[in-house]
């Protein structure tokens, strides 16, 4: 921790999106006073802001300079981290206070105004997903963290408070693990919304898609977690199955972006699982191009 700052700073969340919400709240239940919640002065935003902080406690605030904070977390949108901390670079003191961003693919230096003027700073990233009306939990969450060491200092301790998995990053990584992240669920969420229009193909109603087959989803999960990638893979590839792949390649002709999706995963799974009659199955799927 920094010198004079107490085991537990007072925080400000400059953002009450899913992701600031989810943090304020989880840090207010860990035990941190949120002082405040700041949101642009905006109608939208400031009843964002307001509700957010009757939440936890806190007071919404349009400006930085009524906030008596320890350190500032902003959950802002990307585009959005630098233009918001050089705005409160001038309105307080920053000697000895931490500035945090959670931006998975931005390093700290998105925050260098703040650091120019006295401040330490960190990128402190949780891998998880938060969407509109749900709330998951940060205990066992790893969050990658990189920045100056007395604000990656504070911030591995909050995480640890939070019941989360601190570990390090380096600044150069942050774009292939965000990469990393968006294919483990933004991704994920369009393949599974691809599946559910190719069930239409076989005459199962979307809604009644999501339900047959959520069983086999979870038994995926399941496996993968168990036992690997390689021995959770099943079906005709694993199999060098080419006349199966041919007659599904041929069906998805009903649904052209599914057939590119389909044929993308295969050439994945060629080159990273394993599966007979390879040179046949690429062969066949790259004549699938044309």
């Amino acid at each position: 921790m920094l010198p004079g700052m107490a085991a537990k700073p007072r925080i400000a969340i400059v953002g009450a999106g899913n992701l600031g919400t989810a943090l304020a709240v989880s840090l207010h239940d860990a035990g941190f006073v949120i002082e405040a919640v700041i949101a642009r002065d905006r109608a939208e935003s400031l009843r964002k802001a307001r509700r957010l902080a009757k939440r936890v406690s806190a007071r919404a605030l349009a400006d930085p300079v009524r906030a008596d904070a320890d350190l500032f977390w902003f959950c802002a949108p990307d585009s959005e981290i630098a233009r918001t901390a050089g705005g409160f670079a001038s309105k307080i003191s920053w000697k000895g206070k931490i500035a945090l961003h959670s931006s998975g693919a931005l390093a700290s230096d998105e925050l260098d105004s703040l650091r120019k003027v006295g401040a330490s700073v960190a990128s402190v990233h949780p891998l998880m997903t938060f969407v509109r009306g749900s709330r998951p939990l940060l205990a066992g969450v790893p969050f990658a963290i990189e920045g100056d060491a007395a604000a990656v200092r504070v911030g591995r301790r909050i995480v640890r408070d939070l019941g989360g998995e601190p570990y390090s990053i380096r600044k150069e990584d942050k774009a292939a693990y965000h990469a990393w992240a968006i294919f483990a669920s933004p991704l994920l969420t369009a393949l599974l919304a691809t599946t559910q229009n190719v069930a239409g193909l076989a005459g199962v109603d979307r809604r009644d898609a999501v339900r047959r087959m959520m069983p086999i989803l979870r038994q995926t999960l399941a496996n993968y977690a168990e036992y690997g990638g390689p021995n959770a893979f099943s079906g005709p590839i694993i199999r060098g199955d080419v006349d199966t792949v041919r007659r599904h390649l041929r069906v998805l002709r009903g649904l052209p972006a599914a057939r590119e999706v389909y044929a993308a995963l295969a050439r994945s799974a060629l080159q990273f699982l394993p599966s007979k009659n390879k040179k046949a199955l690429k062969r066949m799927l790259d004549s699938a191009k044309e």
